[in-house]
């Protein structure tokens, strides 16, 4: 079950080559006990792998690569709804799909983002409007030092923008089983994100006609004309996050760049990173294969199966020429091993 010094090239979407010391696929909650169970006798690190679409690897892992593919997944009918349970390496367009294809509403908003439900609550995936959030109920997850299963509430969890509880005083101490959602019985279309209403002006489509299907398909013709898809074009979708500001950071910001692109967030602004990036030159940059997409600067891709140092390196030089030209911190998205 456990293999040693394997390529993990395969199993990221960046297609950083990069190793693994130790490597297992675990299809049951018993084999990943055993894989744990081995690396704490090894003392060794874990590095989980889903869909491998939010990780970039800077070198070699010393550790054990564990990835998780418990399958299956069910709706159970509610009074008020539906309920949606999934496991962990349930790929997370697929189940949208499905969900839609089914009738049910809440989740076509969060169509065609990659990877696997696993990986999903970590950082409360969102797009146009709609976050993970929004529809949580519950997760199971098993705690890493003892192999125990734990459930955590919505609450619990403590989700922000891009954030919860497994990127802060959780990391490194869980992984993740098991995800519920709860799907509304009344569904109403959130389509108040600007390029919906836009694709949905030009297709002639009124709001009180709209299905979770049709949603579901604008979200992806949206998504398809501006990011590349990462079996043709290696890449870990959006690489920084939307940065926040304070009011009056945003007004001074306004007054210099009348066409700053932002959203209001409660009483603060989340600014569009790839606008910003955009702005500053960096779109369609290209250095020693790597580089930014040419349709949307907050991608950047690989095409060259670059060394994951490479791409940081790029980053790194993106979020400092922001901060020299707008005084913003740009924070990647995805998650740097080891």
């Amino acid at each position: 079950m456990i293999q040693s010094d394997v390529d993990l090239q395969p199993f990221n979407t960046m297609t950083i080559a990069a190793r693994a010391k130790y490597f297992c696929a675990a299809t049951s909650h018993d084999e990943m006990r055993e894989a744990l169970a081995f690396a704490r006798k090894q003392q060794l690190p874990i590095l989980p792998l889903g869909g491998g679409s939010n990780i970039v690897l800077t070198g070699d892992f010393p550790g054990l690569a564990l990835h998780i593919g418990l399958l299956g997944h069910e709706f159970e009918p509610l009074d008020d709804g539906v309920r949606l349970r999934a496991s962990a390496g349930e790929n997370w367009h697929q189940l949208v799909m499905h969900s839609v294809a089914l009738g049910y509403g809440g989740l076509e908003n969060l169509a065609l983002i990659p990877g696997n439900i696993g990986a999903a609550p970590i950082q409360n995936i969102g797009a146009y409007g709609v976050e993970l959030k929004d529809t949580f109920e519950q997760l199971t997850a098993m705690e890493i030092a003892t192999g125990n299963l734990v459930t955590f509430t919505a609450e619990a969890c403590q989700f922000g923008y891009r954030d919860s509880l497994f990127k802060g005083d959780a990391k490194d101490r869980f992984l993740i089983c098991e995800v519920v959602l709860k799907l509304p019985a009344r569904w109403q279309p959130q389509v108040s994100y600007p390029a919906l209403q836009q694709y949905f002006a030009e297709h002639q489509q009124g709001e009180q006609d709209l299905t979770p299907e049709q949603v579901a398909g604008a979200v992806i013709a949206i998504r398809n004309s501006k990011l590349p898809n990462p079996v043709e074009i290696p890449n870990a979708g959006s690489f920084f996050k939307n940065p926040v500001v304070g009011a009056s950071q945003y007004a001074e910001l306004k007054q210099k760049h009348p066409d700053l692109v932002a959203f209001a967030a409660g009483n603060d602004w989340k600014l569009a990173a790839g606008w910003l990036i955009d702005q500053a030159g960096w779109r369609g940059f290209a250095r020693d294969g790597v580089g930014v997409h040419d349709r949307q600067a907050l991608v950047l891709v690989n095409p060259g199966h670059r060394c994951g140092s490479q791409v940081v390196d790029l980053a790194q030089d993106i979020a400092r020429d922001i901060q020299q030209k707008f005084g913003v911190v740009l924070e990647p998205e995805p998650r740097f091993y080891p």
